[in-house]
């Protein structure tokens, strides 16, 4: 290890020296932000077909396997999470110039997330049917036996989901996100390829979805772990098999990645109370005339997450670049490259919005829902787009930047909060029948206002520079 005085006589000039010399090129943010997109839009695409594709097996499978994966879901931004923490560590090395750090950093991770990962799979093996009784109350016993049986195969899949975020996000921290654009597109072409030889060739339901998870997700560590350990990488994984925990590494990442997982996990949880209420609209109600609010929500969601992809490639983007920028102490370049990352953002979402706006009422008849049921939908979407040009970007992409600044409880505590509030307390206000009554246009109306609070916040907290006092490597 350097001495101290070397390290900042080092610092000092790599700080000058980047002053003059952007980290990021026009072209190099490019590179970064395409294949994200691209990626983020492969795993919508992918999930919807893979969903599509269980459908042929029976409604009780289909039950099964929705049932497991919302908590497949908590799991896997819990692996999500720790991967942002140890990105952000990996990249403010990067930043600072330190690749033998860098590699250590990326290494602990690998254990972080390894050991997250068995300590999950066991616990679900162990207890999933007490898990799904628990969390879903009485269930038919053949939509529980498909889910027990997706469960099982695909808590086995928990330690290479691991591997493969780990993997992904450091190649992202080096700036190289086509890596997990192309591993992710092999991946999710196997898991298509597995699931209809054993859906429909060989009938096997839940499981041959389960299997075809499993493979997939093995291929995909297999691939990223073989690839992260190749010697001329910038930053790569030497002695993998030789453990050399580093606890001081380990509480950087862990400082990033607890609050990161806390805050997904109580979003997640605070979406399936609000489902619980939608799902109360439809009782007693006439669907014909009314419309059902559960499928209006259902294809709702769908259709108005593909106008988020640009916002999450960007927003993933931001780890790598403000992290590289807060590592080399350049906190000028941090906040110049938040703002155009921000506009980058806004210009991509603005467009997707305005083009649902007005194609709505010519996708939502693509459902085949009753005419009740659309009016609902395209109502709804209608209202999304204009609120997401707004303050989608602003509430959901910019924490991303104080994140990478190591601003991570900051972004936990006013998400917690805003959620609880606003989109929990503002949805039973608006929509229920005790409240307002307003119905499904009531909790997504409830929901934007989380996204209101969200924006004002972080906005602030951006201007007010705060985030920049943090330190996540020393």
């Amino acid at each position: 290890m350097e001495s101290t005085a070397q390290t900042v006589t080092q610092h000092k000039a790599q700080c000058t020296a980047q002053a003059v010399n952007p980290l990021f090129t026009n072209r190099g943010l490019v590179r970064l932000m395409v294949p994200l997109v691209i990626e983020q839009l492969l795993l919508m695409t992918v999930g919807m077909a893979d969903t599509m594709m269980v459908t042929s097996a029976g409604e009780a499978v289909v039950s099964g396997v929705s049932l497991v994966d919302s908590v497949n879901i908590l799991i896997i931004n819990i692996f999500s999470a720790l991967s942002t923490g140890g990105a952000v560590v990996v990249a403010q090395y990067v930043g600072r110039r330190e690749p033998e750090n860098a590699r250590s950093a990326a290494k602990q991770l690998l254990y972080v997330a390894l050991l997250a990962a068995l300590a999950l799979m066991g616990a679900a093996l162990i207890l999933r049917e007490r898990i799904l009784r628990g969390l879903f109350g009485s269930i038919s016993q053949d939509v529980m036996d498909s889910a027990l049986v997706y469960f099982l195969l695909t808590a086995a899949a928990y330690p290479f989901i691991a591997i493969y975020n780990a993997g992904a996000a450091l190649f992202r921290a080096m700036g190289n996100s086509k890596v997990s654009m192309v591993n992710s597109l092999i991946v999710n072409v196997i898991n298509i390829a597995v699931n209809a030889v054993l859906i429909f060739g060989f009938q096997m339901g839940a499981a041959g979805a389960g299997i075809g998870t499993l493979v997939s997700r093995i291929v995909a560590a297999a691939i990223i772990g073989l690839m992260i350990t190749r010697p001329g990488l910038q930053v790569y994984v030497e002695d993998l098999f030789h453990p050399n925990l580093q606890w001081k590494m380990v509480k950087s990442i862990l400082g990033i990645g607890i609050p990161a997982g806390v805050e997904n996990g109580m979003f997640q949880i605070g979406k399936l109370m609000v489902l619980k209420l939608v799902t109360s609209f439809d009782v007693g109600v006439d669907l014909a005339v009314q419309g059902s609010a559960v499928a209006a929500n259902a294809i709702c969601n769908s259709i108005a997450g593909f106008i988020n992809v640009p916002g999450q490639g960007v927003g993933l983007s931001m780890v790598t670049v403000i992290g590289q920028c807060m590592g080399a102490g350049d906190h000028n370049q941090a906040v110049g490259y938040t703002k155009k990352l921000m506009k980058v953002a806004y210009i991509a979402m603005g467009v997707s919005s305005l083009c649902l706006f007005f194609a709505a009422p010519v996708l939502v008849p693509m459902f085949n829902l009753t005419p009740a049921t659309a009016a609902i939908s395209v109502q709804v979407l209608r209202c999304c787009s204009m609120f997401t040009i707004v303050f989608w970007p602003m509430a959901f992409t910019m924490p991303n930047a104080l994140r990478a600044a190591g601003d991570a409880k900051f972004t936990m505590v006013v998400s917690m909060l805003s959620m609880w509030t606003c989109r929990i307390g503002m949805s039973y206000l608006l929509g229920s029948s005790w409240g307002f009554n307003m119905g499904l246009l009531g909790v997504w109306l409830a929901m934007f206002s989380d996204w209101i609070v969200r924006a004002v916040v972080f906005l602030v907290r951006f201007l007010r520079g705060k985030w920049k006092e943090h330190k996540v490597i020393s």
